[in-house]
Order: structure tokens, then C-alpha cells, then sequence
């Protein structure tokens, strides 16, 4: 991630992700143990357990990488105030058209998910780069992943006070 590349979260967020962060760091010296625990079981090609746990390590060693990542390029701010227009740290409410039902999203990064009951869209998905700029009332088109043109109706805007 390029330092240009800043991902908006409040500081509840942040600090979320910090203490996840410092979880996985202070899990570091067990995990190690537990690889050195399945070398002292013997021959390391057919030693299931070994493998195991490197694997682990691998996983949370590229978790703390990305999580340092994150908070390191992390635009730390108050939710967006309510301007009417859809942009990242709004909250959404559409109506596809020709159908009833009703959602309701962040448009956000997947970061934030953590702090919110809330579906979180990504600015970068579909839906959420279409919405962007919006207003309640509008009807907007989008391309599905699947090819299929789908249009919703933006029902409402309100600025996320999560």
C-alpha cells in the first residue's frame, strides 16, 4: 500500500485494529514455542504438527504486517458530516428498482466492519464507486460483477456515527 493510498476509520477502528495488533504481537513468543515443541517430535517432513504451526506463524506474521500497514497509512477522522452527497463514511440506504426491499450500508473499508452492525461496501466495489458523489432521490446504474446492469434508487444519506 503506497502512502497516497489512505483508508479513512475512526479512531474507534483504530483502535480496534491496534489491539488486535498487539495481541498477535505479544502471541508471537507462544507460537514459537509451539513450532519448537513440534521440531524436538522428530523427522520435520512427516511431522503434521510442525507444519502446522509454521503455517500459523505464516498467517499471523502477514496479519501483523498488514495491520501495521493499515494504521501506518490510516486517515484518522471524525465520520463525514451529512452534506446530502454520498462519499466514504456514509451511511446508505437504496432501493433496487422493481423490487421493494430496501438495504442499508457504510460505504467504507472493510477495517471499519469491525466497529459496525452495518453492511460496510468498499468505495472501490461496484456499487460503492457508483454511489459515490450521489444524492438522496437519484437513481444510479451500476455494473454487477456479473455483468448484469443493475439501477437503485438512493432512498437516503446520513454521515455514520459509529
Amino acid at each position: 500500500m503506497s502512502d497516497d493510498k489512505k483508508t479513512w476509520l475512526t479512531q474507534a477502528a483504530v483502535d480496534k485494529l491496534q489491539e488486535e495488533l498487539d495481541e498477535l504481537i505479544e502471541n508471537r513468543s507462544a507460537v514459537a514455542t509451539e513450532i519448537n515443541a513440534r521440531r524436538e517430535e522428530g523427522d520435520l517432513k512427516e511431522n503434521g504438527g510442525y507444519h502446522a504451526a509454521r503455517e500459523e506463524q505464516g498467517k499471523q506474521e502477514g496479519r501483523i504486517r498488514q495491520l501495521e500497514e493499515i494504521i501506518r497509512t490510516a486517515h484518522v477522522a471524525e465520520p463525514p458530516k451529512n452534506t446530502g452527497e454520498i462519499g466514504i463514511g456514509s451511511v446508505v440506504k437504496i432501493k433496487y428498482v422493481g423490487d421493494d426491499d430496501e438495504e442499508k450500508f457504510l460505504i467504507g473499508s472493510r477495517e471499519i466492519a469491525a466497529t459496525t452492525e452495518l453492511q460496510v461496501y468498499s468505495p472501490e466495489s461496484a456499487l460503492g464507486a457508483a454511489l459515490l458523489g450521489h444524492q438522496k432521490g437519484e437513481k444510479v446504474t451500476y455494473t454487477a460483477p456479473t455483468g448484469k446492469d443493475i439501477t437503485v434508487e438512493v432512498v437516503d444519506v446520513e454521515g455514520f456515527n459509529g
